[in-house]
């Protein structure tokens, strides 16, 4: 899914150069980060984390949370530099 988001905004950035589209990139940037939000709680809740967590468990639970950030930040800037890479290159 990355990958495809990746090769979208290469796309837009394609149709930019070539005058075809007017990209508002600030708006389009507050509308990823509302989604990047949404994505992190969403996988937060599917992993059992929470902030409010008090129990005997809880120093586990806060350890495990960058851990499972760290997992999903890196693939999805790893596609995301590619299909920007690509776009560049051929733009």
């Amino acid at each position: 899914m990355a990958v495809i988001a990746g090769l979208f905004l290469a796309g837009l950035a394609y149709l930019q150069y070539h005058q075809v589209a007017n990209i508002n990139w600030n708006k389009l940037q507050q509308v990823s980060e509302g989604a990047l939000t949404t994505v992190a709680n969403l996988t937060m809740e599917i992993l059992g984390i929470s902030s409010g967590n008090i129990d005997d468990h809880a120093a586990a639970t806060t350890t495990s949370f960058p851990l499972a950030m760290t997992s999903f930040g890196i693939p999805l800037a790893g596609s995301m530099s590619a299909g920007f890479s690509i776009g560049f290159m051929k733009g």
